[in-house]
């Protein structure tokens, strides 16, 4: 799971490997493989930082490489 932040400051986590996109118009929209769409603080270049971190973490990149 990686931490993210509403617009309306509450944190919560959410499971990365449920994102289908994130786009930036012009808040960061996370778009969910359920067709929900998710607006948070954070930049999108971030939260591709904590994916990337989460899935080295759960060792994700091993079966990629």
């Amino acid at each position: 799971m990686i931490k993210v932040t509403r617009l309306d400051s509450t944190e919560y986590y959410i499971n990365p490997h449920q994102i289908e996109s994130v786009e930036l118009r012009p808040d960061t929209t996370l778009l969910m493989l359920s067709g929900k769409h998710v607006i948070v603080r954070e930049k999108v270049e971030d939260i591709i930082d904590r994916i990337i971190e989460y899935r080295r973490r759960i060792g994700g990149f091993k079966n990629e490489e």
